[in-house]
C-alpha cells in the first residue's frame, strides 16, 4: 500500500514536473499533478487483473475524462491537462528497451518489448479518441437557461 502511494506521489511529481517544461501556467499545476496521479492509480489498480495495454486504456480514459471536466471548470484548453497528465502512461521505457535489445542483438527481446510499447501506445490514442468523441455538453454541469420564455 505505501508502495502504491509513493508511485502516486511520484506521479504527480513528474506530471508537475513535465507541466513545467510544456509552459503550463502555474496555477493549473495542482490539477495536472492531480490528474496524472489519478491516471497512475488507476493504471496500478488494474495492473494485477488485466493486461498492461487494458490498464493503459482504462487509465487513459479516466485521464482524457478529467481533463476535460477541469478544463471546463478552469476555462482553458484541455490539452494543458491531457498532455501533462498522460506523461506517467506513456511508454518512454518500453521503447527505450525496445531500441536498446535492437542495438545489442537480443532480437527475440526487441520485438516483445517493442510490440508491448506499440500496444501501450495505442490504447493510448484509442482512449484519447473515444473520449473526445463524447459530446461536449455531456463535461457543463446543469445550468439555468438564459431566457425562460424560450
Amino acid at each position: 500500500m505505501i508502495h502504491m502511494a509513493l508511485q502516486v506521489l511520484a506521479a504527480f511529481g513528474g506530471t508537475v514536473g513535465f507541466s513545467l517544461l510544456f509552459g503550463v501556467p502555474v496555477r493549473y499545476y495542482p490539477y495536472c499533478g492531480l490528474i496524472g496521479g489519478i491516471g497512475w492509480l488507476v493504471y496500478l489498480l488494474l495492473m494485477p487483473g488485466t493486461s498492461a495495454s487494458v490498464a493503459t486504456f482504462c487509465a487513459t480514459v479516466v485521464v482524457i475524462l478529467l481533463s476535460r471536466w477541469f478544463a471546463v471548470r478552469k476555462r482553458c484548453p484541455a490539452t494543458l491537462f491531457l498532455i501533462s497528465g498522460i506523461f506517467p502512461l506513456v511508454p518512454g521505457a518500453g521503447i527505450y528497451w525496445a531500441a536498446y535489445y535492437t542495438v545489442s542483438n537480443q532480437l527475440s527481446m526487441a520485438l516483445e518489448t517493442g510490440f508491448g510499447a506499440v500496444k501501450g501506445a495505442v490504447a493510448i490514442v484509442l482512449g484519447i479518441v473515444f473520449v473526445f468523441e463524447m459530446p461536449e455538453r455531456w463535461f457543463h454541469g446543469r445550468r439555468k437557461k438564459r431566457w425562460e420564455g424560450f
